[in-house]
């Protein structure tokens, strides 16, 4: 199977010692890394949040978004979770990427320079238009929401 590849341009803004721009850490990864391009320490006590500088800014064709989402290993074995999950970068956007981590454990969590906090997935964008209507179809569901389809 061949997976078509978008060319996305990168500016590393970071003056961190060894930083690495991002890149995926298996053939067949959805998402790149985000690491915190800090100089020190940043703890996120519980129930707090943190906006952590990842040291680069994008430029991507129109028609495409990135999504920043958390790594797995952080929400599961600390709590550590991006608060607008996932996070929108819009193709017009060129400041630096951002990510805001919030802690939902009990423990205080240390991020550290350089470590990998959330990942970043690119995908394109459907675009709509609205048209306004008095009524919409009918389906069997309905206005049912919430649990209304089962467990």
């Amino acid at each position: 199977m061949s997976i078509k590849k978008n060319s996305i341009f990168i500016k590393k803004i970071s003056d961190i010692e060894n930083f690495e721009l991002p890149k995926y850490q298996s053939e067949e990864a959805s998402g790149v890394d985000l690491c915190a391009s800090i100089k020190s320490d940043i703890t996120i006590p519980p129930w707090e949040k943190e906006i952590i500088a990842c040291g680069i800014s994008v430029s991507m064709p129109t028609g495409m978004e990135a999504q920043v989402r958390p790594r797995s290993g952080l929400a599961f074995k600390h709590g550590i979770t991006v608060l607008n999950t996932p996070g929108t970068i819009d193709s017009d956007y060129r400041g630096e990427i951002k990510v805001i981590l919030i802690n939902l454990s009990k423990e205080k969590f240390i991020v550290r320079p350089l470590e990998r906090i959330a990942q970043m997935v690119f995908s394109n964008v459907t675009k709509v238009e609205f048209k306004e209507v008095d009524n919409l179809d009918e389906t069997n569901r309905g206005q049912g929401g919430f649990g209304s389809t089962g467990k």
